[in-house]
């Protein structure tokens, strides 16, 4: 993979440790956590901070989210709480790029299909009380608006399936140079599916040079090809290879031996 140009590295830098969320150990043991490569990944059970890592991360760089506003999200409490102790070195400060929570998704889709429905409401009550020219006027400038939402996400996102408007998304959002953090962005999304994001991601890196921090539970999008790995753990944050991990251990012992690994859960 090319050499990034972003964040080099951060740290919180406090001496707190409660309550939540100082005393999660993302939180705890993020000291000087190098992340000068394309891509990162944070691997963790849960309650470890992974997510409220990366959404402290995202708030600082003021992130554009899925769905809403970043700094007046009240889901994003807990970052707010951590942005003074939050210290990122920058190779390049470029405060671009894009942040992703699967569960602002569904909220998103329906934020976009209702706006399309009120545009069209809009036109009809409009038609009845505007002159012709009048109502020229404003339709064009509507139906614009309502053009670019389908352009961007589709005329009906319902009709894909769940994993296929996720990489839609993803598609309309990584186009471009800067900072992505994706906060488990497998949710969705079947192996097949989640390759095609890795090969995304891949490309995104090999045109734009951009870098990407991800949150995950899969060994999938754990093996993105020269991903630096952090686990998270009760009592500190280390790097691992990834035929290390927990999650790849446990996967590769399952598809290795399902009947016996499960007659061992039964007992």
């Amino acid at each position: 993979m090319p050499n990034t140009n972003y964040i080099e590295s951060f740290s919180f830098e406090t001496n707190k440790t409660h309550p939540f969320p100082f005393d999660i150990p993302a939180v705890k043991f993020a000291k000087n956590i190098n992340v000068n490569n394309p891509v990162t990944i944070f691997i963790g059970d849960n309650g470890s901070g992974k997510s409220t890592l990366l959404e402290t991360i995202a708030m600082q760089m003021r992130l554009p989210v899925i769905g809403g506003n970043i700094i007046a999200d009240k889901s994003f409490e807990a970052a707010a709480q951590l942005q003074d102790y939050l210290k990122i070195k920058w190779i390049n400060n470029i405060r671009q790029g894009f942040f992703f929570r699967a569960e602002d998704f569904s909220n998103f889709i329906y934020r976009i299909e209702k706006a399309q429905a009120d545009i069209d409401e809009s036109l009809a009550e409009l038609k009845e009380v505007l002159n012709e020219h009048a109502f020229n006027m404003v339709a064009g400038k509507l139906n614009f608006q309502k053009y670019q939402m389908m352009k961007s996400y589709g005329e009906n996102m319902h009709a894909f399936s769940h994993g296929e408007a996720f990489l839609k998304i993803f598609q309309s959002r990584i186009n471009g140079k800067g900072v992505f953090i994706l906060d488990e962005p497998e949710a969705a999304l079947s192996p097949i599916r989640q390759l095609s994001l890795i090969s995304m991601v891949l490309e995104t890196i090999k045109t734009f040079r951009s870098q990407f921090i991800l949150a995950t539970h899969s060994p999938i999008m754990m093996g993105i090809p020269g991903a630096l790995l952090y686990e998270i753990k009760e009592d500190a944050i280390y790097q691992t290879a990834y035929e290390e991990t927990e999650h790849y251990r446990i996967t590769k012992t399952f598809l290795d031996n399902r009947q016996q690994f499960l007659r061992h859960l039964d007992t």
